[in-house]
C-alpha cells in the first residue's frame, strides 16, 4: 500500500482550515469586503529582489496589490483578499515559489493602527483554535498577550548587529546582516513588531513626516519568522513613479529581467485615499501553529509532487 505524505499531516491540513476560516471571520465581522483579482497581469511591481513568473505575454502576481489598490481608488475602504501568488526560484524550508497570501487594506489607516490590527488578527485565530494566549513553538513558549513589543530598525541594528543600520547600507550588507544576524534574535519571548525601514527599503511604503530617510513600514517576527510586510501606503503617483524605475534600474545592474510600468495602477493613486496595508504569509502563520519549521508540512502538495 502506497504511503502518502499528505496523509501524515491530515492534522495539520484541518488546522490550516481552521485558520483560514477564522481569519475569514477576523475580517467580516470587522465589516471588510472579501475581494478576487486576477492572478494573471500585465506588469507586476517591480521589485529589485523579488522575481515574477512569466505567464505569456502577462505575469503571474507576485502580490494582489496594485489591483486591491485600484479598488481603493475607486471606492472602496476596507478590503481583504487569500489569495495565491508567484515568485520565481523561492524555495527553501521556509519559502515556496506558489505561496498563500493574505492581504488587507484599509483606507484613513496607518500602520501604527496596523500593527494593533495584527496583533488582534494573531489572537483572534489563536482564541479560534481553543488555545490559550501563548504558543509553543519548537518547545520555545511564545507570549501572545498584549502589547507585543515594538523595535526600531536602527535599535534592532545596534541591538543585534555587527554594524549600524547606516554603515550596512553604506557597505550593501543591509539585507545580510539582517537575514544572518538580526532576523533570529526577533520574536522571543513574544511577537516583534520591527519598524521604521530606511527609505531605499520601503518598496510602496509612505515616508515618515519629518524623518523622510524613514519609511512608515513594519514587519512582523514569532519565533524568529517573518509573517507580514505592512505600510503606511505611498499615494504620490510621481513618487512611485520614480521608486519603480530606481528599482528598474537595480534590476538592470543585477543583469535580471525587466518589467514594464503598471502604467493602470500609476494612474489609479491619482484617486487612492490615505490608507494602510498589510501582507501577511498564511503557510507560515501555519507554520508557527502547526509546530513546525518546514513549510512541506503544512501545505497539501510540494513542487516536487506535481
Amino acid at each position: 500500500m502506497t504511503i502518502y505524505r499528505q496523509s501524515t499531516i491530515k492534522d495539520n491540513l484541518y488546522l490550516r482550515a481552521r485558520i483560514i476560516q477564522a481569519i475569514r471571520g477576523f475580517f467580516n465581522d470587522g465589516d471588510y469586503l472579501e475581494i478576487d483579482t486576477p492572478i494573471r497581469i500585465p506588469a507586476p511591481a517591480p521589485e529589485a529582489h523579488i522575481d515574477a513568473m512569466d505567464s505569456g505575454d502577462q505575469y503571474l502576481q507576485t502580490s494582489p496589490e496594485l489591483c486591491m489598490k485600484q479598488l481603493l481608488a475607486a471606492g472602496y475602504p476596507r478590503i481583504f483578499q487569500i489569495c495565491k501568488c508567484f515568485r520565481q526560484s523561492e524555495r527553501g524550508r521556509k519559502h515556496l515559489p506558489e505561496l498563500t497570501m493574505l492581504e488587507w487594506y484599509h483606507a484613513g489607516g496607518d500602520y501604527m493602527g496596523l500593527m494593533e490590527q495584527c496583533e488582534e488578527l494573531v489572537r483572534y485565530i489563536a482564541r479560534r483554535q481553543e488555545g490559550p494566549n501563548e504558543l509553543v513553538y519548537r518547545n520555545r513558549p511564545i507570549e501572545l498577550a498584549k502589547p507585543w513589543r515594538r523595535l526600531p530598525v536602527a535599535e534592532a541594528f545596534e541591538k543585534y548587529g555587527s554594524v549600524t543600520m547606516t554603515e550596512a547600507l553604506a557597505t550593501d550588507r543591509f539585507d545580510e546582516v539582517m537575514a544572518l544576524e538580526i532576523e533570529p534574535n526577533l520574536g522571543e519571548p513574544g511577537p516583534v513588531f520591527l519598524y521604521d525601514y530606511p527609505a531605499q527599503h520601503g518598496a510602496l511604503a509612505r515616508l515618515k513626516p519629518g524623518k523622510p530617510f524613514l519609511a512608515e513600514r513594519f514587519e512582523l517576527y514569532i519565533a524568529g519568522i517573518e509573517l507580514c510586510n505592512g505600510f503606511s501606503e505611498l499615494t504620490d503617483a510621481a513618487e512611485q513613479r520614480e521608486r519603480f524605475k530606481n528599482e528598474q534600474d537595480l534590476r538592470q545592474s543585477l543583469h535580471k529581467p525587466q518589467y514594464p510600468l503598471p502604467e493602470k495602477f500609476l494612474a489609479a493613486l491619482h484617486d487612492m485615499p490615505a490608507a494602510a496595508g498589510n501582507a501577511l504569509g498564511i503557510d507560515r502563520l501555519v507554520m508557527l501553529f502547526a509546530d513546525t519549521d518546514n513549510i512541506d508540512e503544512v501545505v497539501a502538495f510540494t513542487p516536487e509532487e506535481l
